[in-house]
């Protein structure tokens, strides 16, 4: 982080620059360019949750551009939702904003290959003037007319969500696996207990967090008739995966493939697999279904006062806990290599990527072929900072591919701070919850142990490759 911070101060002066540096550890300029991107959305994000603050929300409430004589798909909107649908409006146009920003440094960077040519000034510097353009296009996003645009953007919006989604599910499977093959690793060259006694007591919690889980989703989430059968399934069949998925870890083909393969790797997926199960349920708008956080705790609590509350308390702590894996995958994201190195190794690509090696660690000083090597002390000194550059030979990731990464990210969270809402909707009474979100979530968590099987199997059936 501080070194991220001493790429953003260059902006300002050289002086600063040198002031921030020089204070910082050794840090790579690809890891520190990517932490500033990541502060850039992050900003953006922390904006957008300001507009849902109630005593920002009813001032926004009296802005024409937002909800005066405005109608959603032929509907006049309600004068008491007006205020709440007004910090929406505001959440869709600051994403807009920013997600075209990335959407357009991702065209300007496209098939740039190292730090020579003329376009990596602008990848790695002029971050000033690159935040001054950013808060523009916010800025003028809130002078587009209403007409259908959370209409259509919504849309986008959720296929974005969507797609980042899986991005998550790529990052959180390459984390467990990189978890596990580093305790393994440690534990086989110290051959200390200690390490064995965490990887077991890591992944006993783990699934004892997955399983209290679905055991309360079977407790609160299926109602007392037919009408939560969508949730049954849901439950029953995710908690069949989680199960298949933990035996497939465990099989002997698969093991004499991944040796390091195991049930920690299989712990992390199922734990996640249950808070997709949770999400996509709390964004069912049948009430029945789907009971409120408050009323869960009156359920269990010493009064058992089950007294019926919306469910918006529940989109509130969903959307709480997806944002905060938003912003744990975006940090793991831009410490972490963001080339496509990730993805060709989760899906089996024996192919030789063109953007360098893929680095294990962004955020210390590793000295390597490649234009990975730190400079001399005389050039650090001459500089007055440490962040020195490791590109000059080949880019340590994709450019375009980073800056669409974010778009996505920047999708991803104007549907989470604005729970999915969905414009068209004719009900206004719920505005946290809508059933395109449920399939979404509950899609994604197939989607996320469909890949996590597939690193398991694919040195079985595609033997001629190579996966280490």
């Amino acid at each position: 982080m501080c070194c991220g911070l001493g790429a953003l101060a260059c902006c300002f002066g050289t002086a600063a620059c040198s002031c921030c540096c020089s204070a910082c550890p050794s840090c790579k300029n690809s890891t520190s360019t990517r932490i500033v991107y990541g502060l850039f959305l992050l900003v953006g994000a922390v904006v957008s949750a300001v507009f849902l603050i109630p005593q920002v929300d009813q001032a926004l409430s009296n802005s024409p551009l937002l909800c005066k004589d405005v109608a959603v798909v032929g509907q006049l909107i309600p004068s008491e939702v007006c205020e709440r649908l007004a910090g929406y409006r505001s959440v869709y146009r600051v994403s807009f904003g920013v997600a075209a920003f990335f959407f357009l440094l991702s065209l300007i960077m496209i098939n740039v290959k190292s730090s020579k040519d003329p376009r990596s000034p602008i990848q790695n510097g002029f971050w000033f003037f690159k935040f001054l353009v950013m808060c523009g296009l916010c800025v003028a996003a809130f002078f587009i007319p209403n007409g259908s645009f959370e209409n259509v953007f919504m849309y986008f919006g959720m296929v974005g969500a969507f797609a980042f989604i899986i991005i998550q599910l790529v990052l959180l499977v390459d984390f467990a696996h990189s978890w596990n093959e580093s305790w393994v690793g440690r534990m086989e060259e110290t051959e200390h207990k200690g390490w064995y006694c965490a990887l077991m007591s890591s992944t006993v919690v783990m699934y004892l967090i997955a399983l209290t889980g679905f055991i309360l989703f079977f407790i609160f989430y299926i109602g007392t008739g037919k009408e939560c059968s969508l949730h049954k399934f849901f439950i029953s069949f995710n908690l069949v995966l989680c199960v298949v998925m933990s035996v497939i870890s465990i099989l002997p083909k698969v093991q004499e493939a991944m040796p390091r393969s195991g049930l920690l790797q299989s712990a992390v997926i199922s734990m996640y697999t249950m808070y997709l199960t949770w999400s996509a349920m709390s964004n069912n708008p049948d009430d029945t279904c789907n009971p409120s956080i408050t009323t869960i705790i009156q359920t269990i609590g010493p009064s058992g006062n089950n007294t019926n509350v919306h469910n918006q308390d529940v989109g509130s702590a969903e959307n709480w806990a997806s944002f905060a894996i938003w912003l744990i995958c975006l940090i793991y994201a831009c410490i972490r290599t963001a080339s496509t190195n990730n993805v060709g190794k989760l899906t089996g690509s024996e192919d030789n990527l063109q953007y360098g090696t893929n680095e294990k660690t962004l955020l210390g000083s590793t000295n390597s072929s490649g234009g990975d090597s730190k400079p001399a002390d005389g050039d650090a000194e001459k500089w007055g900072q440490e962040v020195y550059d490791n590109e000059e030979d080949t880019v340590s990731y994709s450019y375009t591919f980073f800056h669409i990464m974010l778009m996505l990210a920047a999708f991803y969270m104007m549907m989470t701070l604005t729970s999915w809402f969905q414009p068209a909707g004719a009900n206004f009474d719920s505005l946290a919850a809508n059933s395109g979100a449920m399939w979404v979530k509950i899609s994604s968590s197939w989607v996320c142990v469909a890949l996590y099987v597939w690193t398991l199997v694919a040195p079985i059936i595609l033997s001629e490759r190579e996966f280490s």
